[in-house]
C-alpha cells in the first residue's frame, strides 16, 4: 500500500510540474486556465444575481492563435470559451463566446452569451469587477496599499492539456 501511495504522489507531482508549464500566458497574455476559472466564477455570480440557482457550471477556454479548429480566423490574444452546466431545477446552462481580457480573477471582457434551456438570459461584453488590476498582478491584490483575502469559493478542478477544463460547484 505504501508503494502505491508513493507512485500516486510521484504522478501527482509530475502533473503539477506539467500544469505550471501549461498555464503560462499565451498570445496577448491570456492564460486559458485563468480565463476558464474567471468566466466560471463571474458567470455563476451573474446568473445567481438574475435569480437562477446554479447547481454546477464547467467552463473550457482555448487561447486563440489566429485560426479556430473549424479554419475560421479568430483574433489573436483572445480565448474561445465554452461553458456547460445545470440549474438546481435541472435546466441546461450554456455560455459561449470570446474573451479578450481577464483581470486578476475578477473580470472577463469580450462577447459572451448565456442560455438556459436554449433561451438567451444574458449577453455581456464584461462580467465581474473590471476595475480590478490586470491579471499580471498577484491574486488577492487590488491596488496600492489594499489587499483582499480570498474567501471560500467554488471547488475548482483543472485538467491540463492544450485546452483547460475547469469545473466549479458554487458554495451555498
Amino acid at each position: 500500500m505504501s508503494v502505491l501511495r508513493t507512485v500516486v504522489a510521484a504522478g501527482a507531482c509530475g502533473i503539477a510540474v506539467a500544469s505550471l508549464a501549461a498555464c503560462e500566458p499565451a498570445a496577448g497574455g491570456l492564460d486559458s486556465a485563468a480565463v476558464a476559472v474567471t468566466t466560471d466564477r463571474t458567470a455563476t455570480a451573474t446568473l445567481e444575481r438574475l435569480t437562477f440557482d446554479v447547481a454546477w457550471l464547467s467552463c473550457t477556454a482555448v487561447v486563440n492563435r489566429g485560426a479556430s479548429p473549424s479554419g475560421a480566423t479568430t483574433a489573436p490574444g483572445s480565448a474561445t470559451v465554452d461553458c456547460r452546466g445545470e440549474t438546481a431545477s435541472g435546466q441546461t446552462i450554456t455560455i459561449k463566446g470570446e474573451v479578450t481580457d481577464e483581470r486578476a480573477g475578477q473580470c472577463v471582457r469580450g462577447d459572451l452569451t448565456a442560455r438556459i434551456d436554449r433561451k438567451v438570459v444574458f449577453q455581456a461584453t464584461m462580467l465581474g469587477d473590471c476595475s480590478a488590476v490586470p491579471s499580471s498582478t498577484a491574486p488577492g491584490t487590488r491596488g496600492p496599499g489594499t489587499t483582499t483575502r480570498p474567501g471560500p469559493g467554488p471547488t475548482v478542478t483543472v485538467t491540463v492539456t492544450e485546452t483547460v477544463t475547469v469545473t466549479a460547484v458554487p458554495a451555498k
